[in-house]
């Protein structure tokens, strides 16, 4: 076969699949406003989807394309690719689903018959690599590749590869020989643990050199976030904190702010912890109600705030709240920098003016998650942050690219280890005489998972990459948060039907895995949070 035929392959899809997202997305120009939006989710959050396979089929084109033009592109990428855009194809002309009951069809956004079966005639090709028996065929490739020690190969260059493979034998040495045992006793991330991660640089990867930094790229970023993630969700998830808090002080702060904050935050002197959502809020945050009123030299927070991850450990809240009563809306938001002591034996919050409770959770462990109540809990003026009330929203909503592209790296980190695991337990089991890997169902399972964890890889590194050119990138953020979430709970729900009745056993990781990846799709951002946001930008772009 002539590699390049697959490039092309994609790129006609990918040029096709566009035509079809753009007649669907005039066909559906009413959606012009939030109201038209909110009134019509299911179409608007169906368009989202598609422009979503469409950006995947085109970042799968340049993988492919590069690995080529590098002369690195072997039979396991070119088979990796072909059965994951294969099978979106297949997901485009028929249906794609945005959830486990929610399709999204074509006709449902007007696309005519005529125009699908255009697109089926140009991927007839591209949709034969998806069949059955081309599945089974990539997935042997896949088995004996890995039995030789070859991995997939992802496209980063000398220097990325060199930070993964740094990050792998970390997580191969420290997290994952202990990730399950600490899940089941509900355990904090060790102590020793975060001082390894924080002399390997993860809290400050992103913050500038100038402030005690590493000043590496978001790419660097969704890297070393996937490999942690991999071994533990908690831990890879421990870095975001910092990055949220990072981020915010880097674009509102004062000077003085930053020379007090980052350089603490990077050695993991500092462990930050992001306190915005409320009980009676959720995504809203644009109306939380917790106060803040100015007294004197300070400020006094009164309010409930609820989900805060490693809470009671932590020294220093990226905290919300609303400065200005008369303002209902975001504009009466203000973010602040409280700092606080770190949990004691006998009190989670050792502080006047703070009490609160753990919230036990069935994944997603390591740090804890914790309600917490302020009456008149004091705030010095200065750690108001860019010392200008009012700002707080705007400040917040510039950090969810970040955030989104961090969270869809960890999904990549969940979902491989899901495909890890189930490799490893279909080679390893037998049943009526023969390895369940050989058994056709359990092999194309695998073999999409594996390629549905590479679409995702690929489309987050592109979302970093425009974050690092410093350009918007909230659709792009979204869409690799909207995909990577989904992927990352299939990936887990297939590797424990793979592993049968000892996967619903608590002792096994894969029941581990299945619990982390569930939170995915709700924090940072709701799946259909994301939805949203992609729409409402897909329409503005239309309308401009």
């Amino acid at each position: 076969m002539i590699k390049n035929s697959l490039v092309t392959e994609l790129k006609d899809a990918y040029s096709k699949s566009r035509e079809i997202f753009t007649h669907a997305r005039n066909n559906n120009n009413n959606l012009s406003d939030i109201n038209s939006l909110n009134q019509n989710q299911h179409i608007a959050h169906g368009l989202a989807w598609y422009a979503t396979y469409v950006e995947s089929l085109l970042q799968l084109s340049k993988w492919i394309e590069y690995l080529e033009a590098h002369n690195r592109l072997t039979d396991l990428e070119e088979g990796i690719a072909g059965v994951g855009a294969g099978e979106y194809c297949l997901q485009i002309m028929h249906g794609i689903p945005m959830s486990q009951n929610e399709t999204i069809r074509p006709e449902e956004l007007g696309i005519p018959s005529e125009i699908i079966e255009d697109f089926k005639k140009v991927t007839v090709s591209l949709t034969q690599r998806s069949t059955s028996f081309e599945k089974n065929r990539v997935m042997t490739i896949l088995q004996q590749s890995i039995e030789s020690g070859i991995q997939p190969d992802d496209g980063l260059d000398e220097t990325y590869q060199e930070i993964k493979n740094q990050f792998k034998r970390f997580v191969d040495d420290e997290i994952t020989p202990h990730a399950h045992e600490w899940h089941m006793n509900d355990d904090y991330i060790p102590l020793e643990i975060i001082k390894k991660m924080s002399e390997l640089g993860v809290f400050g990867l992103t913050i500038p050199e100038e402030y005690g930094g590493l000043g590496l790229e978001k790419k660097a970023m969704c890297i070393v976030s996937e490999e942690l993630s991999r071994g533990w969700v908690g831990v890879g998830s421990l870095g975001t904190r910092s990055e949220i808090a990072a981020e915010l002080i880097l674009i509102g702060g004062t000077e003085e702010q930053k020379q007090k904050y980052l350089s603490k935050i990077s050695s993991g002197e500092i462990f930050p912890t992001a306190v915005f959502s409320e009980p009676d809020i959720g995504s809203d945050l644009a109306h939380l109600k917790t106060r803040g009123n100015a007294k004197g030299d300070k400020y006094l927070i009164n309010g409930n705030k609820t989900w805060i991850t490693h809470g009671a450990r932590a020294d220093l809240m990226t905290l919300l709240v609303r400065t200005n009563s008369e303002k209902s809306d975001h504009r009466g938001l203000s973010m602040f920098l409280a700092e606080k002591p770190r949990e004691t034996e006998d009190d989670f919050f050792p502080a006047d003016g703070m009490s609160g409770g753990e919230i036990n959770v069935i994944g997603y462990r390591g740090m804890k998650e914790f309600d917490i109540a302020f009456d008149n809990f004091e705030v010095p003026k200065e750690n108001l942050l860019g010392n200008e009330e009012g700002k707080g929203f705007v400040h917040l909503m510039s950090t969810f690219e970040s955030a989104r592209i961090q969270t869809a790296a960890r999904a990549i980190g969940v979902s491989q280890n899901a495909c890890d695991l189930a490799l490893q337990y279909a080679n390893d089991r037998e049943q009526f005489g023969q390895k369940l890997i050989n058994f056709p169902r359990i092999s194309e399972k695998l073999i999409m998972m594996f390629a549905e964890t590479m679409i995702v890889r690929q489309l987050t590194f592109h979302a970093a990459n425009i974050k690092d050119l410093k350009q918007r990138c909230d659709m792009e953020a979204g869409m690799a948060k909207l995909l990577g979430a989904r992927v990352a709970w299939s990936s887990a729900d297939n590797a424990l039907q793979i592993h049968g009745g000892i996967g619903f056993a608590t002792e096994t990781p894969i029941s581990r895995v299945l619990a982390d990846a569930r939170i995915l799709s709700i924090f940072e951002g709701t799946a259909e949070i994301q939805a949203q946001v992609i729409a409402r930008r897909l329409m503005e772009s239309a309308n401009r």
